[in-house]
This record gives structure tokens, sequence and C-alpha cells, in this order.
């Protein structure tokens, strides 16, 4: 089975590195054309010069700070006044830093849902207009096993994954009449940046190396290794085709396993 996505725009959220990167690469293996998202220009010129490109291909960049959404709009609304139309979106962004969730901040809550929730909204809501237009449309979301299973010390994280999959799941049904699927995908203990930050994190604070942080975790997750970046993009290339026009509104976790719950 060969997915192509030829002739498909999609815009990809967080992409200059991780899960988003390998996603977004994926797609431009598989034909698209690619607007990615990044605060880092020097990574997401990097990235934009590590894909493929034929002659029907034209891959671009945007500097965007999700914690400041309008301007990041503004800026979107300038791209779709070109004339350019987008048939995939592709919302990731980095989750909150780790913390007990009764003793974070409301600025930590107000930074979260706006990264997120608000970010993720305005986007859906400025390309939805092109994407009832052509009557086709993928909204992918890449969240997190939190959503469903909360994470020891990552409680806003857990709380704004939450919301997002409500999000989804309520927008999965109202735009489905329009040829439009809204799908998210769950990364487990995947190998990112993130996570090792996180480990590392834990590691100083309870006085134990890194290594043994890591072989503790991996012993909960029963196919016994981490996730790659490439194994969740290969889901979010399965769910952009063709291939995935029945499937929609649905939660699919991409953790060996680890999760305790249906």
């Amino acid at each position: 089975m060969e997915i192509r996505l030829d002739g498909k725009n999609a815009l990809v959220c967080g992409a200059s590195q991780g899960i988003g990167l390998a996603i977004a690469r994926k797609l431009a293996e598989a034909g698209a054309s690619l607007l990615i998202l990044a605060r880092n220009e020097a990574n997401l010129k990097i990235a934009i010069n590590s894909f493929p490109q034929n002659a029907n291909q034209n891959h671009s960049y945007l500097v965007a700070d999700f914690n400041e959404p309008i301007k990041v709009i503004e800026n979107i609304k300038k791209i779709l006044l070109s004339g350019k139309t987008f048939h995939i979106l592709v919302n990731n962004s980095g989750g909150p830093t780790p913390g007990i969730l009764y003793q974070d901040s409301i600025d930590k809550l107000y930074t979260a849902f706006t990264s997120h929730i608000i970010m993720s909204h305005l986007l859906m809501q400025n390309l939805l207009d092109n994407m009832k237009n052509q009557k086709w449309g993928r909204i992918i979301n890449v969240i997190s096993i939190g959503a469903k299973q909360p994470i020891e010390n990552l409680g806003t994280s857990n709380t704004i994954r939450g919301a997002m999959m409500s999000w989804s799941k309520t927008l999965a049904r109202e735009l489905a009449p329009f040829g439009i699927t809204v799908n998210n995908i769950l990364p487990g203990l995947t190998e990112t940046s993130r996570l090792a930050s996180l480990y590392h994190n834990i590691a100083e604070s309870s006085g134990r190396s890194y290594e043994d942080i890591l072989a503790e975790k991996i012993k909960e997750i029963p196919v016994g290794r981490l996730a790659s970046p490439d194994e969740l993009a290969n889901l979010a290339l399965f769910i952009a085709s063709d291939f995935a026009n029945y499937i929609n509104g649905v939660s699919i976790a991409v953790d060996g396993g680890l999760l305790k719950c249906f």
C-alpha cells in the first residue's frame, strides 16, 4: 500500500524537531507541500532543507510563538490571502513544564490553554473555509496518552491534553458532513528531547542517574522500548490519506501497550 499526497498542502505545527518534524518529513516524502511552524528559525531552516522536494512541491516555514496566537494568525491570514490553501492541519505543541496540578499557577494553566486550545482553534477556523470548499480536509492533533491516563507530575499537561481531546471529538462530529475528519494521536514514551529533559530533571531531583530513570520507565512498557518519532509519523501519514476516509473522531495511542485503560 503506497500513500501519496501529491497536490496536497499541509500545515504542521511544532515541526522543527521531534514528532512534529518526523510528521512533516513523512508528509513531504508522500508528495505534500509543507508549511511548518515553530519558534526556532535556525531549526526550521534545517528542517526545510531536509525535506524531499520535487517540481510540484513548495515548502516554506513560519517562525511562530504559540503563546502569541493572534500574531501567528495574522501571518497565516497573509499566506491565505496570497491564494494558498491547505488540506491538512497538524496541531502539535510542546507540553507544559512538569508540576503538581494543585500547585500550578493560573498563569501556567492560561499559557497552556493559549498555546494548545486557542492556537489550535484559531488555526482550524482560518483553514476551515478552504477545506469546506475542497470538500476534503484532515485535522490531526498530536496530544499525549496523559489525556486518557494521567501521567505523574504532569498535572497541567494532563489537563490540557484532555481538553484537546474533547475539543477534537466535538469538531469531528461537526465537520464530518463537509468531508473533514478530526483525529488524535496519543504518543506514549517517545525518543524526543522533551522526554530526555523530563528524565534528566527527575534524575537530578532524585539523586539517581538518567540511565536508571530511563531503564525504570522502559520496564513499564510492554514492548520494552521507547517509540521513535517516525512511528508516530507513520500513523499521521495514514490518517492524512484517503485510506482513512472513514476514520473520524478517534484517539489512537502509539504507546507500545503502556496505557492500562481502553
